[in-house]
Order: C-alpha cells, then structure tokens, then sequence
C-alpha cells in the first residue's frame, strides 16, 4: 500500500496572515526590530528550514540573538494557530478524511515543533493522521524525515504532497514522488504530476505511480 505524505503550508491549509500578527506581536514584545511582517512575506519563506527563514527575514541579528528571537516567534505562532482562522483550501478536510479509508495519511513540515500539532488542533482532523515529524522534533530536514515517517510506518512506497521547489528537492532525495500542489505557495521546476484543486487527489491513481528522475 502506498503512503501519502503531505507537506503542510500551502499545501494543506495557509496560516501566513495569521502567522505574522503572531511573529509581530513577539518581535513587538521582545525587540527593537520596527519591520512588520506582512503573510506575503511569509509566503515566499515558508517551505524553507527555520534557519533560513530567520536568516532572510532578520539579517541584521546574530546567530544567539537570532536563536532566542526564534523561540518567541514559534511559541507565540503555535499559541495562535490552535484557534485562528487559517485558511483551510477548499475541500481538504473532506478530502483528507476520504483518503484516509484508503492509503494511511502523514504530514512531514519544515517547522518548529508543537506547529504540526497545532493545526491538527485547529482542523480537527488529528485521527485521519497516522504520524507526522518535522525538524522540530528530529533536528532534520524534509528528505530524512521522509524516510524516517516511512521507516517508523512500515511504508515501502509513498508520495508526497507539496508546492514548492524544496518538496521537489527533497522527495528526489528521498527517492519518492511528488505531486506538486500547483495552487500553493512555490513553483517546480520539471514534469510533475499536478493537482490545481486538492480534491484532485481523489482521482489520481496512487498505486500506479513511478518514480520520474528529475
């Protein structure tokens, strides 16, 4: 049976707006930075390690400073997030739930830990998910973390869900597919099999998926 992996924002649902009321109300409380943050910002970040988000969006801070600024920034989105209104893309919960009467279901996200958690509390839909990780909880990226839902899951196949050029990178690496949600936040480069709506994935065959080398 194959496994579906699914990366998380813009994938899933899209939390940038609600992310940077939280980011700016912690960058408000705890620094002197002035910049406020705006959800497009977020939007061409998201998908990227923490790291590097933090090093793009506040490149005048030190590697410490950075790093205690990051623990304000992920509490306070987390604490948000649970019950904000993000916006969930259309029919992905019943989506999700009709998928999950078929091929177990996974979320594998570049972000802090407690985020994964959160928007299973915010959507409701914790029970349709088997397992999810992130750097957050492991120290590693998106390809390892794939091959660690897999190894945890028992999963000898799976494919991955996700809408920007890092998901591409990371599933050749991890040597699966990639379904490129083409409505979210990124593009990728090359011939992907491609969904404009989520409830596309309702009709695409799983099972029948090879691996295309990039």
């Amino acid at each position: 049976m194959v496994g579906i992996i699914f990366d998380l924002d813009g994938t899933l649902w899209d939390s940038t707006d609600e992310v940077a009321i939280a980011w700016n109300q912690a960058i408000k409380e705890h620094t002197k930075i002035e910049h406020t943050l705006t959800g497009d910002e977020l939007k061409r970040e998201f998908g990227k390690p923490l790291d590097e988000i933090l090093d793009d969006l506040f490149p005048g801070l030190n590697s410490s400073e950075k790093e205690e600024l990051a623990g304000y920034l992920y509490q306070s989105e987390n604490e948000r997030v649970e019950s904000a209104p993000c916006i969930l893309y259309d029919n992905m919960p019943d989506t999700i739930r009709r998928l999950s009467e078929e091929y177990p279901l996974f979320i594998v996200s570049n972000c802090q830990k407690g985020y994964i958690e959160a928007f299973l509390k915010n959507t409701g839909l914790g029970d349709y998910f088997k397992d999810f990780t992130c750097p957050g909880d492991t120290g590693k990226l998106k390809a390892d973390n794939i091959r660690i839902i897999m190894e945890r899951n028992g999963i000898r196949d799976a494919v991955y869900v996700g809408d920007t050029q890092g998901d591409a990178d990371a599933c050749r690496k991890a040597d699966i597919p990639m379904i490129f949600a083409a409505y979210g936040f990124g593009n990728v480069e090359g011939d992907y099999e491609t969904i404009h709506s989520f409830d596309e994935l309702l009709h695409i065959n799983f099972e029948g998926m090879k691996m295309r080398k990039k």
